[in-house]
């Protein structure tokens, strides 16, 4: 395993090979050594004979099982969404604060850089600019985590009773592609002293606690308001009605 975290390509050869008794087995060792070569070489080195060579498979398998190269990597980014999606949607219908669930959301990402999932997103996304098959199918992936992000914006500004003049939508739109950007920043190699990543990661934090703060205001004015008019005797409020 190297310095980042990410399993190398002798790391997987290494790997117990699962044994071949059906076809579910031969799947998941074609995901798992598709993952790890995506991760180490890229989408355009991607051979499906190195792939078959690290899974311990026959190449053929590989078109039986897939069918072409997209279709791979496609399985390959829903094994890991499904798993990562799953997670994230845990945490936003946590009870704790927007504030704590974006640190939390944080430590996800630096699983995730760690493990290399950032790095085989902003792969298939480079390849989906030029590959108009692989876009097709990426797309609609990639917008499960906008739609994600938009559900939990619109729950807490339900909860939080605000009345904003910018929609969820567009809420998830700054946070989405602002960790688009981030990380298509850092898998660039672009170091803090220029991209100011986690500058801007803190900053979020301390926007979304003062963004708590006045929610918390508003609501303690409103139940306080509230008891005032109980409070008052019954011909006041009758004479002020």
């Amino acid at each position: 395993m190297d310095k980042t975290g990410v399993q190398s390509n002798d790391d997987a050869a290494k790997r117990p090979v699962p044994g071949r008794i059906d076809g579910v087995a031969t799947r998941e060792a074609i995901l798992h050594a598709t993952r790890q070569r995506l991760i180490e070489v890229g989408y355009a080195n991607l051979n499906v004979r190195d792939i078959a060579r690290a899974a311990a498979v026959n190449h053929a398998l590989i078109g039986y099982h897939f069918g072409g190269k997209q279709q791979l990597v496609l399985a390959v980014l829903d094994d890991a969404n499904r798993q990562l999606l799953e997670r994230q949607e845990h945490m936003y219908q946590a009870t704790a604060a927007p504030s704590r669930q974006w640190q939390q959301a944080c430590d996800f990402y630096e699983q995730d850089l760690k493990s290399g999932f950032v790095r085989l997103l902003m792969e298939l996304m480079g390849a989906s600019f030029h590959d108009l098959e692989l876009r097709a199918g990426f797309v609609p992936r990639l917008l499960a985590w906008t739609g994600l992000i938009e559900d939990a914006a619109s729950q807490f500004i339900d909860r939080a009773g605000l009345d904003l003049s910018v929609s969820p939508a567009a809420i998830s739109a700054w946070i989405s592609w602002f960790w688009i950007g981030m990380e298509a920043s850092m898998m660039l190699g672009i170091d803090e002293k220029h991209g100011h990543q986690r500058e801007a990661l803190d900053a979020m934090t301390r926007l979304l606690k003062r963004v708590e703060l006045r929610a918390d205001q508003v609501v303690a004015g409103g139940v306080a308001a509230r008891a005032a008019v109980r409070r008052k005797p019954a011909a006041v409020r009758q004479k002020r009605s």
